[in-house]
């Protein structure tokens, strides 16, 4: 019983730290509509969407990397040498920019120009990254078997687990549902590529940073984790 109880009380407490470190990320993508423009000239998301995906991207991954390392959701039972951590880091970075380029290459299989509007494509693709392979990064590290693990039916491990399948579907869903305006003969701003994508993809994460604490939480009672 007394095990039991304190299993419930961890639970509780990650999902508070969870819940906080997802609204970290949320304001810090609020932030970067509008604190840009104090700095940059004629700055909006619409009209300087590369400069705002450049931004959004960094602080994503910034707020991202910090926040993780200070909550330590998976700390490791073992001291790493220097060495070790400048491996694990410069992997993660390979990882990452491989992310990019399959990205890249899929939204291109998916109708987006191959040659033109390269830059457009690219950058939206990072910024998909940074909402999907940038976490896994940050709390499974460079391991693609930890990843295949937890995408996998009742593959989670850990609350944090739950939030990363919940944050990548949706991001990934948000960005293929935002294609699909873009052929409409409507004439708005917003439909030139990528824009309503990269949109679709920020509110798809956004979404999935609110909806997974809420849902971990409504179902903690069921949510039972098998050990690594």
């Amino acid at each position: 019983m007394g095990e039991r109880l304190q299993g419930s009380t961890m639970k509780d407490a990650d999902i508070k730290r969870l819940f906080y470190v997802h609204i970290f990320c949320i304001v810090s993508i609020i932030l970067t509509t509008f604190i840009p423009s104090f700095f940059l000239e004629d700055f909006s998301v619409l009209e300087t969407h590369l400069t705002w995906l450049c931004i959004c991207s960094m602080c994503v991954a910034i707020i991202n990397v910090v926040l993780y390392l200070q909550v330590k959701p998976n700390p490791s039972s073992k001291r790493s040498s220097i060495f070790h951590k400048i491996s694990r880091l410069l992997k993660s970075c390979v990882y990452f920019f491989i992310s990019c380029l399959l990205f890249h290459a899929i939204i291109v299989l998916y109708g987006a120009p191959l040659i033109e509007l390269m830059l457009e494509t690219f950058l939206f693709a990072v910024i998909l990254s940074t909402f999907t392979t940038l976490p896994c990064l940050c709390l499974l590290g460079p391991n693609i078997k930890a990843w295949l693990r937890v995408f996998t039916r009742n593959g989670a491990t850990s609350i944090w687990d739950n939030s990363l399948q919940i944050t990548t579907m949706s991001s990934v869903i948000g960005a293929w549902l935002g294609a699909f305006p873009i052929p409409l003969d409507w004439e708005r701003p917003w439909q030139v590529w990528p824009i309503s994508c990269t949109l679709g993809a920020t509110f798809g994460y956004m979404a999935g940073l609110l909806i997974s604490p809420v849902w971990i939480y409504r179902n903690r009672k069921q949510l039972t984790y098998k050990s690594r």
